[in-house]
C-alpha cells in the first residue's frame, strides 16, 4: 500500500472501488441464452434441409425487397438490441467505452448474417438483405447503450449491491434461468406452467422418419380415454408442481436477508401477466383468460400453500424438493393425452402477427424444466449453501 493509500485509509475517505478482474457470470450466461433464443426464432421450424443451388451469400446484394412491413423492420431491430448491449456487458472489463461497443455491433453483425446464410438451406425461412440491415442496426443501437450500463450494472450500480445481498454467489446461472421462466409462459400450453412437453413433439419427428402414426403417449398410457375430472386434476398436479419447482428454485438461491415472499410473487406475477398478454396478443383479447381453469386455479392455491411452508426451509431441502416437483411436473404433463377441450379452444383462435415468435416460445416452454435440473444437480450447490 502506498503513502497516499495509507493517508486516505486513515482519513476514512471513500475510496473508489476497483474494477472487477473478472467478467460477470450473469451476463455471458444471458448472453448465451439469448443467442439460442436468436437461433431457434431464426431457423424454426428447423424441417426440410437442403441445398437450393443458390451461392450462401446471395442475399447481400442491393436489390429492394418487395414484401416487407414496418411491423417487421420494428422487430427485427427491437430483436437485436439486447443482444448488442449483452455482448457489451458480456465483454466487461476486458474489452470497455467505444472498443467494447464496436467489437459488439461487429459480432451482431456476423451472426445476423449466419443466421440469414443459413436459411438459404430451409424452405420455410427466406433469407433477405432487408433483414440483416435492421438486425445489425438493432445490435448497433444496444452497442451503444452497453457501455453506460456496463459501469452502472457490473460495478457500481444499486442491483450489483442487491445481487450480493440478497442472493448466493453460485446464483449467476440460476438468476437468468428464472429471468426466462415468466418468458416461457408465452407459448400456448394445454396446462398452466406445463412445461417440458417432449413426447408429442418426439411422436411427430418419429412419425415423420418410419411414415407411421406413433403416439408414444398413447402407448405410455393405453387405455380408455380421460374424462374431465381426471383432466381436472392432472393439471391441478401439473400447475402446483411447475409453480413450486420455479418458485422453490429462487428460494434455494436466497439468502436469509432477502424478501423471500416478495420475490417469488413478483415472479409469479411477472408469469401470469406474460401468459395473459401473449393469450391476448397470439390470438384474440377475448382469450386472454382462455387459461383460468378450475385445475389452474386449484393447483395455483396448493402451490401457494406449499411455498408458504418451504419459503424458510432449509437450502438443501429447498433444492431437492424443487427437483422432485420439476421432474413429478415432467411425467404427468408427458403422459396425459391432448386434452381436446384445449384443442377445440385452440383451434378456434385467430393467431395474429407474433406467430413468427412461437418457435423461441416453444423451445423456451420444453426446454425450461430440464435446463432447471440441470442447474438444480450442480456441484456447487453442495459447495455454497447459506
Amino acid at each position: 500500500m502506498t503513502t497516499k493509500e495509507v493517508k486516505d485509509t486513515a482519513s476514512g475517505a471513500d475510496l473508489p472501488e476497483a474494477a472487477p478482474r473478472r467478467g460477470s457470470p450473469v451476463a455471458r450466461a444471458a448472453l448465451l441464452a439469448y443467442f439460442l433464443l436468436i437461433v431457434y426464432a431464426s431457423w424454426y421450424p428447423f424441417t426440410g434441409w437442403r441445398n437450393n443451388g443458390l451461392p450462401v451469400f446471395s442475399f447481400l446484394n442491393l436489390v429492394k425487397q418487395r414484401y416487407w412491413t414496418g411491423f417487421d423492420v420494428m422487430v427485427n431491430i427491437v430483436g437485436y438490441v439486447p443482444l448488442g448491449v449483452l455482448l457489451v456487458l458480456a465483454l466487461y472489463p476486458f474489452v470497455r467505452g467505444i472498443w467494447a461497443a464496436l467489437l459488439a455491433a461487429i459480432l451482431g453483425v456476423l451472426v445476423s448474417g449466419g443466421m440469414e446464410a443459413v436459411q438459404n438451406f430451409l424452405p420455410s425461412r427466406v433469407p433477405s438483405n432487408l433483414d440483416l440491415l435492421t438486425n445489425s442496426v438493432g445490435c448497433l443501437a444496444g452497442a451503444c447503450i452497453g457501455p453506460f450500463l456496463a459501469r452502472g450494472l457490473l460495478q457500481e450500480g444499486r442491483l450489483q449491491r442487491l445481487r450480493q445481498r440478497w442472493f448466493a454467489p453460485h446464483a449467476s446461472q440460476g438468476l437468468v434461468l428464472l429471468a426466462l421462466w415468466p418468458l416461457a409462459q408465452i407459448y400456448p400450453q394445454s396446462f398452466l406452467f406445463g412445461h417440458g412437453q417432449v413426447l408429442p413433439m418426439v411422436s411427430g419427428w418419429l412419425s415423420d422418419l418410419f411414415d407411421e402414426d406413433i403416439d408414444l403417449v398413447a402407448m405410455l398410457r393405453p387405455g380408455p380415454a380421460m374424462g374431465v375430472e381426471q383432466y381436472w386434476l392432472s393439471e391441478t398436479i401439473i400447475t402446483a408442481c411447475g409453480m413450486t419447482g420455479a418458485a422453490l428454485t429462487l428460494l434455494c438461491l436466497l439468502r436469509r436477508s432477502a424478501p423471500r415472499y416478495t420475490l417469488v410473487m413478483l415472479m409469479l406475477f411477472a408469469a401470469l401477466v406474460l401468459k395473459t398478454l401473449a393469450s391476448s396478443l397470439l390470438f384474440r383479447p377475448d382469450n386472454a383468460f382462455v387459461w383460468v381453469t378450475p385445475g389452474a386455479e386449484g393447483g395455483f392455491l396448493i402451490g401457494l400453500i406449499m411455498l408458504a411452508g418451504l419459503a424458510f426451509a432449509p437450502q438443501i431441502a429447498q433444492r431437492r424438493l424443487a427437483v422432485v416437483t420439476l421432474v413429478l411436473s415432467l411425467i404427468v404433463v408427458n403422459t396425459i393425452p391432448a386434452n381436446p377441450y384445449f384443442t377445440s379452444t385452440l383451434q378456434g383462435w385467430v393467431q395474429g402477427k407474433f406467430l413468427n415468435f412461437n418457435g423461441a416460445a416453444q423451445f423456451l416452454s420444453i426446454t425450461w424444466p430440464f435446463f432447471a435440473l440441470w442447474f438444480l444437480l450442480l456441484p456447487s450447490h453442495k459447495l455454497n449453501r447459506h
